[in-house]
């Protein structure tokens, strides 16, 4: 649980929800604790939860992940963590963090859930899973110790993990700043075959940046808004947002954010937590299984295969089995120019023309003789003569 103090604000989850709703069935089940999002100024680190969920999560089965675990389990595949750190030191993620820049210390907690959620394995009494269970994660910094992002924080991690090779970069943060140095970081990052996915909507407002009345901002948010980015908006077990969600600007998928069971920054403990980043994990984590199993398609191209795969709905939903076993048709039209056709030259009209003369003049030979058979004979029955004959 989160040390005395508590964090500046928590993420808008669910009231907290009992480790037995991931588990169902377990007897005796004890509440969760709530996921911060930032800690305010003299607060102390969250610390490891002393709760385990022993169960599945519902996300788990919403996404099908028993199935498409059968065909890919992200192994061979980096994803990064763009966000507050992730913790080297849980065990369902252990042996398979690197962090660059101190983001092995992670205060806040959030990056190293998100991390779980993207690549935690199962352990003994518990039965959460990371959607690519054996994908490696890249812990980048994106915000201060307190979890406040910052443009220049995000994009160099952005950059950062494109050049350290990472096939998916996962952003954990939004920022309503920044269109240039984030637009231009995605680009660096698509131009080095990384797939960039990041929330289309903030885990939570606080209050210094709502309206008189209480009203969110709409976005856009980046580097979701920026072109080649994978925009992500979270659904509940209902199939629905939670009502104070803040709006989500132009998601491109949907996938399971609210009630999300993960690791905290340390020991095998558990904290649920809800919003569009932690929806965000889940897609970043199947695009892992899918650049695993199909390491010839190219960031776009697994991107594409993400949307096309998706079951259809006002935002399209994440299906990450589809996404691994439909087949497609990748045969591109030829670049080649089409062969005119080539038609015979016209036929010479004189042959046909006299022919048409000579058949005429058979015709009327013939139709002449014929009148001329007819009309002498009976001339000379009559004793005709023409005229002026003496």
């Amino acid at each position: 649980m989160p040390a005395a103090g508590g964090p500046a604000f928590a993420l808008p989850a669910a009231p907290a929800a009992p480790s037995g709703r991931p588990g169902a069935g377990d007897p005796g089940a004890t509440l969760l604790p709530p996921l911060p999002v930032r800690l305010g100024e003299g607060n102390p680190c969250t610390g490891a939860s002393g709760r385990t969920a022993t169960g599945a999560a519902w996300s788990q089965t919403a996404l099908g992940l028993s199935r498409a675990q059968r065909i890919s389990r992200g192994g061979g595949v980096t994803v990064a963590v763009v966000d507050t750190g992730v913790s080297t030191g849980v065990p369902s993620l252990s042996g398979r963090v690197e962090a660059v820049d101190a983001a092995a210390d992670d205060c806040v907690g959030h990056g190293t859930f998100a991390a779980g959620l993207i690549a935690a394995a199962p352990v003994k009494g518990s039965g959460i899973t990371g959607v690519a269970p054996q994908a490696e994660i890249l812990a980048l910094p994106g915000t201060d110790d307190r979890g406040v992002p910052s443009v220049e924080r995000v994009a160099a991690g952005i950059r950062t993990a494109a050049d350290r090779g990472a096939q998916v970069i996962y952003v954990g943060q939004v920022l309503r700043t920044g269109k240039a140095e984030l637009t231009a970081a995605v680009a660096y990052a698509t131009g080095r075959d990384a797939l960039v996915v990041a929330p289309a909507a903030p885990d939570a407002v606080p209050r210094e940046e709502q309206g008189p009345d209480g009203e969110m901002p709409e976005g856009p948010y980046w580097p979701a808004a920026a072109p080649g980015a994978l925009a992500v908006v979270d659904f509940g077990p209902g199939g629905v947002r939670q009502r104070n969600a803040p709006p989500a600007h132009e998601p491109d998928l949907s996938a399971p954010g609210d009630e999300m069971v993960s690791v905290g920054p340390g020991g095998a403990g558990h904290y649920i937590g809800s919003g569009a980043s932690l929806a965000a994990a889940g897609v970043a984590g199947t695009a892992a299984l899918v650049r695993a199993y199909h390491p010839d398609l190219t960031a776009a191209e697994a991107a594409r295969r993400l949307l096309d795969t998706a079951y259809p709905s006002d935002t399209p939903r994440l299906d990450p089995y589809a996404a691994l076993s439909l087949v497609q048709d990748r045969v591109k039209p030829s670049a080649q120019a089409a062969v005119p056709a080539r038609m015979p030259p016209p036929a010479d009209p004189a042959p046909r023309t006299r022919s048409l003369t000579i058949a005429a003049v058979g015709l009327t030979t013939v139709l002449l003789l014929a009148a001329l058979a007819a009309v002498i004979p009976r001339g000379r029955t009559r004793n005709w003569r023409p005229p002026n004959a003496s």
